[in-house]
């Protein structure tokens, strides 16, 4: 029974994995293409990722929120209440997609000045970045709709199928439309967003017809898609909680890099760089936790906490494997991963910095991300919102300032406040896993 069970979670968790590293791509495309044209392009989706994370984060909620529905009901055998919860979820995702692309699209400038990004070349080409990214942002939360719904039923592996197709595409166009390669116009950094948003939009159509036209073995409907009160609150009881923590710690992430950016640009591309790197090194613990995640809801929703329990344990022991081995390539050889994206000496030099001594500490964030998809599964997101927030305002933020800017560590400042709080807020999660209160937040029989 045991091995079925970790079948299963590998089973799921694979194809989210090679779906997550596509995700990873379509950044560090852009990153590799426009390192070629120099520091002030390559800032550009560095210094936009953490202020576009910051604002879609609550799509990324709502979604993981109705992948615990969807996957109760799953673990129930409830057929009508799996088709209803599609159809909610599309419906919420889809609504806040368009008021995110319109706040973004307002805050553009005045975020740039608040994060002090330097005048010139980064901030204009920063600028273009974002706002083109801004406009594609339905696109966006249709895959997130899209791969919740599947992920929710067990199906990892159709996603995973849209996302080859589309990251194939989006790495061709950033060659065509970066460079003005054959008839394409020589574009820089908006070829790069352009060739995002391009493939975003082609997944989108891909990903609705799919889902309405019933091949899935479920069924997007209309009648499904009207707001129900009460259904909507669930989402929101589950999603905004996930959602409030990651925002704030995308809010911190974005004030810590208003902190790196006073160093300029070599600091500002290693640190992009860097942490594009260690994103791709951990997307096997985001894998295993959304495959945890599905698999603790379905078996909670089927009534059995004990295997629920021992889909976590299987979680936590594979992942071991797998992020000890990429932070020892990291350690040792750190220099040479950032020379593949940028042949500077002195962005190697604090890349490789950066990694000696972060790299330790993304062991223990990695078993932290397992432990998280227990607590989705369970619907239990409020203590996680709260380590959540903690980790970027109480620990990372005030230790890279004090190390900064009283001690005068210069950027080492900001990678000791990297690993401080890293490893603090997985040593948290442990001890509010162990008391076992995320198998009990739902009850069952009412969702």
């Amino acid at each position: 029974m045991k091995r079925g069970l970790y079948a299963q979670l590998i089973h799921l968790a694979l194809p989210i994995m090679g779906a997550n590293l596509l995700q990873t791509l379509y950044n560090l495309a852009d990153s590799y293409f426009l390192g070629k044209l120099g520091k002030e392009a390559i800032s550009a989706p560095s210094i936009s990722f953490n202020i576009i994370i910051f604002l879609i984060i609550f799509g990324a909620g709502f979604s993981s929120a109705g992948t615990t529905l969807i996957s109760q009901a799953k673990g129930r055998e409830d057929a009508d209440k799996v088709e209803f919860y599609v159809g909610q979820t599309f419906g919420i995702l889809v609504l806040v997609s368009f008021l995110i692309m319109i706040t973004g699209l307002l805050l553009t400038d005045p975020l740039l000045r608040l994060l002090q990004v330097p005048t010139g070349l980064t901030y204009e080409y920063t600028k273009t970045y974002m706002r083109i990214i801004f406009y594609g942002m339905p696109f966006m939360f249709v895959a997130f709709a899209f791969r919740g719904i599947l992920q929710g039923v067990g199906d990892s592996l159709t996603p995973l199928k849209i996302q080859i197709i589309t990251v194939s595409l989006n790495v061709g166009l950033d060659y065509l439309l970066i460079f003005g390669i054959g008839p394409f116009p020589v574009m820089g950094v908006a070829g790069a967003a352009w060739a995002t948003v391009i493939s975003r939009s082609i997944a989108s159509v891909i990903d609705i017809y799919l889902l309405s036209s019933g091949r899935l073995k479920i069924r997007l409907r209309m009648s499904t898609i009207k707001p129900d009160r009460r259904a909507w609150g669930l989402i929101m009881s589950i999603g905004l909680p996930s959602s409030i923590g990651q925002g704030v710690s995308a809010l911190g992430f974005t004030t810590l890099q208003g902190i790196v950016n006073t160093f300029g640009p070599a600091v500002i591309a290693a640190f992009g760089v860097g942490g594009r790197i260690i994103a791709l090194f951990n997307m096997p613990a985001q894998g295993i936790s959304q495959a945890t995640a599905v698999l603790v809801g379905q078996n909670l929703g089927a009534k059995a906490p004990d295997r629920a329990v021992q889909v976590v344990r299987y979680g936590l022991m594979t992942i071991a494997v797998f992020i000890i081995a990429g932070m020892s390539l990291t350690f040792f050889y750190g220099n040479l991963l950032v020379r593949f994206f940028v042949d500077d000496p002195e962005v190697i030099f604090y890349g490789a910095t950066l990694f000696r001594i972060v790299s330790i500490s993304v062991v223990f964030f990695a078993l932290y991300t397992v432990l998280i998809g227990a607590f989705q599964g369970g619907g239990d997101t409020k203590p996680i919102m709260v380590v959540q927030i903690s980790r970027l305002w109480l620990i990372r933020v005030p230790v890279a300032f004090f190390l900064t800017s009283i001690v005068h560590m210069g950027p080492d400042g900001i990678w000791w406040g990297m690993f401080a709080s890293n490893f603090v807020v997985a040593i948290v999660v442990w001890l509010l896993y162990r008391t076992g209160r995320w198998k009990y937040r739902l009850n069952s029989d009412t969702i």
